[in-house]
């Protein structure tokens, strides 16, 4: 592990990315979109339909099969101004958001809110849809967010239905577009299985069925974790140094198979879908280094600066896993579920995984960080060929394949 990132100029991590150039639909097919390789230090141009070509035979993919929630919710005031909630997970004692989906009469959620200066505290957002009355109050402001209380009837209705009733799909601010039918559909990936993210795990939104059986046909296997995706995660540091940015908790899980799958896998390159999988991988490997280290009664989480702590270089992704297999066999426990605010920053060494498939970020974002950490300096010439080559960027522009640079 090299020295904390923490003195990083973020300024260094900055790009222009014109607006023309940021995809505000995406592609009517989704393997048509473009994908950029960078191998070996070289750059080359394909299509996503042909990344089975560009995968060996003995590499393996992880994806992030989490599932975009309707976390948006928009309400139109008496005075006729708006107020739009932007959900973004339940307080602590409701856990993850796939347990507050469950909730039913009531659930208090950290939120956005667009128009907060026009929602006196006090003052009740009201609407009633399909015999359903949802209340919404505002209970304190905190530094990034509100809290606020949901509160409906009928009580029996589980939070996911009030959120499929009458939110909408959270599109990413900087689209700067309303929301259109085709969007919950298109800004959800073909596999994702389990509610709980507020934005999708973009990388994963090219993939097909047809995809995944041209990839299985050439016996590329595939296994699935879960990082529940936040707000946070697509944040602009705007902080001058990364030390003054705070990383928000993910929810992750997995499963003791897919750990004891991976083990067994161990000699075999292995792709990450997605930024949110890549920290999936790298969190599971230092809760494992933590394992060894301690032993407690429930599974700790991993804080963003410890694995620059920890400073285990010298213990294996093989130790890690038999670590974490072990803690969990003597629990009898078949899924790990905990949380990451795990930052991947250049000075960070990349554990887990041989190279990684991902859009095109944000400049000055802890996404693009992560990808200066996978490519070293390159991540400039990349995104210089992207945007002279008309690659469309961000959630619903082209994807890359970068293998890691050793």
């Amino acid at each position: 592990m090299s020295p904390d990132p923490g003195n990083l100029q973020i300024a260094a991590f900055d790009y222009p990315l014109p607006a023309e150039k940021i995809a505000a639909f995406p592609l009517e097919k989704r393997e048509q979109a473009r994908l950029l390789q960078f191998k070996n230090k070289q750059i080359s141009d394909h299509h996503f339909h042909e990344l089975p070509n560009e995968i060996p035979s003995n590499a393996w993919l992880v994806f992030n099969e989490t599932k975009v929630v309707p976390a948006r919710l928009v309400f139109e005031k008496s005075t006729g101004g708006q107020i739009e909630v932007f959900c973004l997970e339940p307080i602590a004692a409701l856990g993850d958001m796939h347990q507050a989906l469950s909730c039913t009469q009531a659930v208090m959620m950290h939120c956005l809110v667009g128009g907060a200066s026009k929602w006196k505290k006090g003052t009740l957002l009201t609407q009633v849809k399909e015999d359903i009355q949802l209340e919404v109050s505002l209970i304190t402001k905190e530094k990034d967010s509100f809290i606020l209380a949901f509160s409906w009837l009928p009580a029996t209705h589980k939070f996911a239905k009030i959120l499929a009733v009458f939110g909408q799909t959270p599109l990413p601010p900087y689209l700067k577009r309303k929301v259109v039918a085709s969007d919950a559909g298109r800004y959800q990936t073909v596999y994702a299985s389990k509610e709980g993210s507020v934005a999708a795990p973009t990388a994963g939104l090219h993939f097909t069925p047809s995809i995944l059986h041209e990839l299985a046909k050439r016996s590329i296997a595939s296994a699935q974790a879960i990082l529940h995706v936040g707000a946070g995660t697509f944040k602009p540091v705007k902080a001058l140094t990364l030390a003054e940015h705070e990383m928000h908790q993910e929810w992750i899980e997995a499963s003791l198979d897919f750990l004891k799958n991976w083990r067994t896998r161990i000699d075999q390159p292995l792709l990450a879908v997605g930024t949110t999988s890549l920290r999936t991988l790298e969190s599971l490997y230092w809760i494992g280094v933590k394992l060894l280290k301690e032993n407690p009664a429930s599974v700790p989480a991993l804080s963003q600066w410890e694995p620059y702590q920890l400073q285990n270089a010298s213990i294996t992704v093989q130790d890690a896993l038999d670590s974490l297999i072990m803690w969990m066999e003597k629990r009898k426990l078949e899924r790990l579920v905990t949380q990451t605010g795990l930052l991947i920053a250049p000075g960070y060494s990349i554990k887990t995984s041989s190279g990684l498939i991902t859009n095109f970020h944000q400049p000055r974002s802890t996404l693009l960080l992560l990808i200066a950490a996978l490519v070293g300096d390159d991540w400039k010439k990349i995104y210089d060929h992207a945007l002279a080559n008309n690659y469309r960027f961000l959630s619903y522009g082209d994807s890359s394949l970068l293998w890691k640079t050793s």
